[in-house]
């Protein structure tokens, strides 16, 4: 006999006037049942695959245990049925090599006594079988000599010119004056840093295997002083940012050892905002000590237009901004269903399951917005057509049910959830930039997230606040289509030549792949 049977039966045999204790009794048995559900969530967790994918809603496979639940009748009319297209399978076999890449031909002929046939004729060429192997030509150190010759008169030494007695060319202007490091080498070891995740002290161990001693610390401050010096395109980025429909928000925990007045074990944020216009968008990562909304409310501070956040509390001063349509994210309301679903109890996983359905056919939606293009317009439509009658049967199934599970239990927990941010979360509807989800913005935080792993922590605050620079610099080159060693290349190399009023055409909003493409013969950088 399960436990929840064996508690009815004892809260049945006990007298009317122990109310109280049957109370008491009753909570303990929804607090074994919350806990319960933590530990199957946290061996799921530890042990199970991590996605969150389901079948998909026009599946034929039945669930083998599950009965399903009925469904509510839709306020709205007939249910609409949505169609979503078949898709083209990729063709198998090899990939072809890109068309771009340098080729180095070899010719494996036969003999030249082999070209005679037996008839005694000269054999003639008719074709020929080619096959491409792809080859690697591993980094190679090399050092770049700036000869600059001097020139003084043995006439006169020097004495009838005003000028000095040596003439000399001026030093190249480079991103770190006097540095060791061209901008070739910077753009190749903050790349490995902070798009690949390569710490620095696993650089240094590359280095000394090719012969070269570059100490951590020697990288950190290049990486501090590049920083530095590309402040003035990180102001034009955030100007950018503003410019466009959409902001998305969010933030995760960083590490910083140095902080003054502050533990090293306590936590900081980096808050990335992501935003311009859709066809040249802009991230920005910020380095701040507190997860206070008043990080997101002074970046926002005279921006109108569209922002989507997840549900964190810190987010809901947005939503008395009359210029601001606030827009939720159906990953996290969707993402706390599969909780319940993940912990596994036979009495809640069944409307875990209707509730992800419901969310899957919206998702549906959105796919299929994407495989057609639609403009912004078009999706508007579309959603206030196709998925506000999904979202008001939906809101009617989390009403009916919002008092049916105990408010800690995750299924309580999943309901309110929705309840509580169904405001946002039905926003999107009402505009066509932005999306479903925030997952856009998630898509930007798991580099820092991936390199977080490696390095562990930041030292001190500048520190934390140059990586952030360069992670912005990285991530929305990336976001453009552009690589993003070759995109560092080419800032570091331009930006000490470039005039302040010409920065601009410096941003990776403005550059296309084949503005990166450098001449082979070293600059004076």
């Amino acid at each position: 006999m399960c436990y929840d049977s064996v508690m009815k039966h004892d809260l049945q045999t006990l007298p009317d006037s122990t109310v109280e204790l049957k109370a008491i009794i009753a909570s303990l048995g929804d607090t074994l049942s919350q806990l319960e559900e933590e530990n199957r969530l946290l061996r799921q967790a530890l042990f199970a695959p991590k996605s969150e994918k389901q079948p998909p809603a026009h599946s034929a496979q039945l669930c083998l245990f599950d009965m399903p639940e009925s469904l509510p009748a839709a306020d709205t009319g007939d249910e609409e049925e949505i169609l979503v297209p078949s898709h083209t399978r990729r063709k198998k076999g090899r990939r072809e090599l890109p068309a771009d890449l340098p080729r180095i031909e070899i010719v494996h002929d036969i003999g030249e006594e082999e070209k005679i046939c037996v008839c005694g004729c000269r054999l003639s060429r008719i074709g020929e079988d080619i096959s491409e192997k792809l080859d690697i030509v591993p980094a190679r150190m090399q050092v770049i000599r700036h000869v600059r010759p001097k020139y003084a008169c043995r006439n006169c030494e020097g004495v009838a010119d005003e000028g000095g007695a040596v003439k000399i060319a001026p030093p190249p202007v480079q991103i770190i004056p006097k540095g060791l490091a061209t901008a070739g080498l910077l753009a190749a070891v903050l790349t490995a840093k902070f798009c690949d995740a390569l710490p620095f002290y696993r650089q240094e161990k590359q280095f000394l295997r090719l012969g070269i001693d570059i100490g951590r610390q020697t990288m950190c401050n290049w990486a501090m002083k590049a920083a530095e010096a590309c402040r003035p395109v990180l102001d034009l980025l955030h100007a950018g940012i503003r410019s466009g429909p959409l902001i998305n928000v969010d933030e995760t925990p960083v590490q910083v050892l140095q902080e003054p007045g502050r533990s090293p074990t306590q936590k900081s944020y980096m808050w990335v905002f992501r935003g311009g216009t859709p066809e040249n968008p802009v991230i920005m990562y910020q380095y701040h000590q507190t997860r206070s909304g008043d990080v997101a409310k002074v970046f926002l501070d005279g921006y109108a237009g569209i922002v989507q956040t997840d549900g964190y509390k810190a987010y809901d001063f947005l939503d008395s901004r009359h210029d601001i349509i606030h827009v939720g994210c159906w990953a996290h309301a969707r993402r706390k269903f599969m909780d319940v679903k993940k912990a596994g109890a036979k009495n809640k996983t069944d409307s875990a399951d209707k509730a992800l359905h419901m969310i899957q056919r919206l998702y549906a939606l959105e796919r299929l917005a994407r495989n057609q293009d639609m403009d912004p317009d078009a999706m508007r439509e579309m959603r206030q057509r196709q998925a506000k009658p999904i979202l008001g049967q939906f809101k009617q199934w989390l009403e009916k049910r919002k008092n049916q599970p105990p408010p800690k239990s995750l299924l309580g927990i999943a309901i309110h959830y929705c309840l509580g941010q169904w405001r946002r979360l039905e926003n999107y509807i009402n505009v066509g930039h932005a999306g479903i989800d925030n997952n856009v913005i998630e898509n930007a935080i798991r580099p820092f997230a991936l390199g977080r792993k490696n390095w562990l922590f930041a030292g001190t605050p500048a520190g934390a606040r140059a990586s952030a620079l360069l992670f912005s610099l990285i991530e929305t080159a990336k976001a453009n289509k552009l690589e993003p060693y070759s995109y560092l290349r080419y800032l570091l190399e331009k930006l000490p030549v470039t005039p302040d009023a010409e920065v601009d055409r410096l941003l990776p909003t403005r550059l296309k792949s084949a503005d990166l493409i450098l001449p082979d013969t070293p600059s004076g950088v």
